[in-house]
């Protein structure tokens, strides 16, 4: 006699989610990846709030090269993840996430006590683990009929997080009167502590149902054939988006990083929550606009949609920099209208443009493989700019290489984005078309 099958025990936890109502699920698993990333940062961003000032190595600005360090460990990351993630199952998830910030964390603390300059080169080893976490936790999140809301919740905390780590790491120093290298690990671990127990919680949320796999397309590990065959399908459209993702990340990451040398050159330094403050209304602008893309059910026009936005951001972040130089508004506002433009385009990059691109046209795919090919090349070409303000254009201020790469961005990455745009219409008139 044939033995029934077993099925697997659902924990309390997730069987609770299971009966929550859909606002109710959203808010706290949206809430639980928003705080796990937002606790990545703790071990990613302190650093970037010392100046680390007359210190050099060969040459170079030092506080440039732990930049270059980091980022050069992150890039390589985002390689390794085009593989990684997009064929990693569901068990492994949450073991992986602490296992790669553990290591990070213990890099920390090698910053500490191994002596400058030399220890520029262990930030590497910080980048490192840390470039696959945003993979990880999108996982949980794509594939459902509210991934735009979850999503959003997830971006707005590299918007907030990166402020509020800096914040953080500012008070640190304040508070225990610990050395601009000591105080990264002290900061990480207070940071890294939570972040466990938030893993775990994050772990237990329920498998899209039946009904998101209906709306949004079942997502599915990628083995090297399929990578191959989704690029080529899709590859003018992919490497449009993936040039214009290159600008945008090598802009993103010069305002974030420089931030501190930023503020100060337009007189509003020594405000430790200056940059928490001036990233909030960013945040809940992008949240309301992004967030309101859950209710385009269609998910070819949603794709579209997702093109528009990003073009307008784009157009946002060239025409503040104008208005700047004619005097039309504040420095303070110039910041953060660029933020709002960037983080316009930077968020559908990293949630919903691929998410609505793999459901608008069925493929048998999963985000993260989309995400971590323009990640890659978008951390490349932050190194590679890294490497031309040093060796090449070192007379400029980083606000001026902050202006001339706002123009950069709005025409170059804005030309490629209405390329894209147009590319990927031509292939949806096309395949309606066949439908019909």
């Amino acid at each position: 006699m044939e033995q029934p099958e077993l099925q697997p025990e659902i924990h309390p936890l997730t069987q609770w989610l299971l009966n929550r109502k859909p606002w109710q699920f959203t808010l706290w698993v949206g809430a639980m990846a928003f705080l796990v990333y937002a606790c990545m940062y703790g071990l990613r961003r302190p650093y970037t709030v010392g100046e680390f000032q007359e210190l050099s190595f060969l040459g170079m600005n030092y506080k440039s090269l732990l930049i270059i360090s980091q980022v050069c460990g992150y890039a390589l990351s985002k390689f390794i993840g085009i593989t990684v993630i997009s064929e990693m199952g569901r068990p492994f998830r949450a073991i992986t996430i602490l296992f790669l910030t553990g290591i990070a964390q213990i890099v920390l603390v090698f910053f500490a006590i191994i002596p400058a300059p030399y220890n520029l080169f262990v930030m590497f080893f910080n980048g490192l683990p840390l470039g696959m976490i945003w993979g990880l936790v999108f996982s949980y999140l794509e594939g459902r009929r509210t991934t735009e809301v979850l999503g959003t919740m997830l971006s707005v905390s590299f918007i907030v997080s990166s402020g509020f780590v800096k914040s953080a790491g500012s008070m640190v120093l304040d508070v225990f009167g610990v050395s601009e290298f000591q105080m990264p690990w002290i900061t990480g671990l207070i940071f890294y502590i939570p972040m466990i127990f938030l893993v775990w919680l994050l772990d237990k949320t329920p498998d899209p149902s039946p009904e998101d796999e209906l709306l949004r397309t079942k997502r599915v590990p990628m083995d090297s054939a399929m990578r191959k065959k989704i690029f080529f399908q899709f590859a003018p459209g992919l490497i449009a988006l993936t040039l214009a993702y290159v600008f945008l990340t090598v802009f993103r990451d010069l305002r974030d990083n420089f931030a501190a040398e930023i503020f100060s050159s337009i007189g509003i330094g020594g405000n430790s929550m200056i940059f928490t403050w001036s990233e909030i209304p960013i945040a809940v602008t992008v949240f309301v606009i992004m967030a309101s893309l859950m209710l385009v059910k269609n998910n070819r026009k949603a794709f579209m949609i997702n093109h528009i936005i990003i073009a307008t951001g784009f157009l946002m972040v060239g025409l503040s920099t104008l208005a700047l130089r004619m005097e039309m508004i504040s420095p303070l506002a110039w910041m953060i209208l660029l933020g709002l433009g960037t983080y316009m385009g930077y968020l559908p990059f990293n949630s919903f443009l691929f998410d609505r691109l793999i459901a608008a046209f069925g493929s048998a795919a999963n985000a993260g493989f989309f995400i971590y090919i323009a990640d890659s090349f978008g951390y490349l070409g932050t190194v590679g700019t890294l490497f031309y303000q040093n060796f090449g254009a070192r007379e400029f201020s980083w606000m001026d290489f902050l202006m001339d790469g706002s123009y950069a961005l709005s025409m170059a990455g804005g030309a490629m984005i209405i390329f894209s745009l147009f590319y990927f219409n031509r292939k949806i008139n096309k395949k309606e078309s066949a439908e019909f």
